[in-house]
């Protein structure tokens, strides 16, 4: 294969939306351009989110008005996961104690299952989602139910979720009052699970993907799990201080600052005697500290110095400190720390 750029060596991008193609209702800058050249390049799009609270063709509406070419037939939720989890486990019709928004409620009912709002139904089973509006009552029902023995799922366990306004309570930090309550843990869908990934591969068809996210740990540590190349974008959650000190199921195949990285080669970045050199820079660990010199564009010594870091880690993570130093100086694009 005559690989050109980075989007060349894969058939379908596995994409995450929050902090990659927009952040509350605004597109991620260049996102849109970004995933209409790969539509055009022939390689299939694919939006994986760990968001529950929409519908797939309320999401492919939001993705056409910033520009993002989509149909609600590109989308693969959370909430789809955790329906198929349910729907593998108990027979069509059976009650559904949803604690949360439209999304799950159809994608229940895609599976032939039936959503309810009480305990007093009887459901076999309480999906939790995140919604605007989630009210007490509804966390009650689902407690209850819980407590009576229904399987409990969460469509994702994100702590936060990134918005236009900050990082806000995400579904793994509301799944905490039914735990909490109940002492029961919930089956995760959605990323870094395998549900997700593995209805995203059925969905797609796809033989070579590419994993592209915001978060180590659902986006990046979701590819590990599934052994499959991972993309790294910084217009979200992760820094690059996050990158550097990231444990091994954390670490990318790729990092970049956003998706325009997809249209370009990627820079090697390999093993020489004085360390790990990425175009211009190189990264070394001594002394339990990083060390970085060179000159040119930063994220090829943010590559360089992750390279160093993560070898001197090996299954470990590096401390805060023995790296902070080298993260203060690169971003001007011309250092030497010694």
């Amino acid at each position: 294969m005559d690989v050109k750029t980075l989007i060349d060596l894969y058939d379908t991008l596995l994409l995450d939306l929050d902090g990659v193609v927009y952040l509350g209702r605004d597109a991620v800058p260049g996102a849109p351009e970004s995933l209409r050249e790969a539509a055009e390049h022939g390689v299939r799009l694919a939006y994986v989110t760990n968001n529950a609270s929409r519908t797939p063709g309320a999401i492919a509406d939001h993705l056409r008005e910033i520009g993002a070419p989509a149909g609600p037939e590109d989308v693969v939720t959370s909430a789809q996961a955790a329906a198929r989890l349910v729907a593998e486990r108990f027979e069509p019709g059976a009650a559904v104690l949803v604690v949360g928004g439209m999304g799950l409620r159809s994608a229940l009912r895609a599976h032939g299952l039936r959503p309810v709002s009480t305990a007093m139904d009887s459901p076999v089973a309480v999906v939790q989602g995140i919604a605007p509006g989630l009210s007490y009552g509804l966390l009650s029902e689902g407690a209850l139910a819980v407590r009576q023995g229904a399987l409990f799922v969460a469509a994702n366990a994100d702590s936060t979720m990134p918005t236009g306004r900050g990082e806000l309570p995400g579904n793994g930090a509301m799944t905490r009052v039914i735990t909490t309550a109940t002492g029961v843990e919930p089956i995760v869908a959605g990323k870094p699970e395998p549900p997700l990934h593995r209805e995203s591969m059925l969905r797609t068809g796809s033989t070579r993907p590419l994993v592209v996210g915001d978060r180590l740990d659902t986006d990046i540590e979701g590819a590990t799990n599934a052994g499959v190349d991972s993309l790294l974008v910084l217009t979200g959650v992760a820094s690059p201080l996050d990158l550097l000190t990231a444990g091994p199921r954390h670490r990318p195949t790729y990092v970049a600052a956003d998706l325009s990285a997809l249209h370009r080669p990627y820079p090697s970045v390999r093993r020489s005697e004085g360390g790990w050199i990425c175009d211009g820079w190189t990264a070394s660990w001594e002394e339990g500290r990083l060390h970085l010199e060179g000159q040119g564009d930063p994220l090829n010594g943010l590559r360089a110095a992750s390279a160093a870091t993560w070898e001197a880690a090996g299954e470990g993570q590096a401390d805060e400190d023995a790296v902070k130093t080298v993260l203060g100086s690169v971003c001007t694009g011309r250092t030497s720390l010694r």
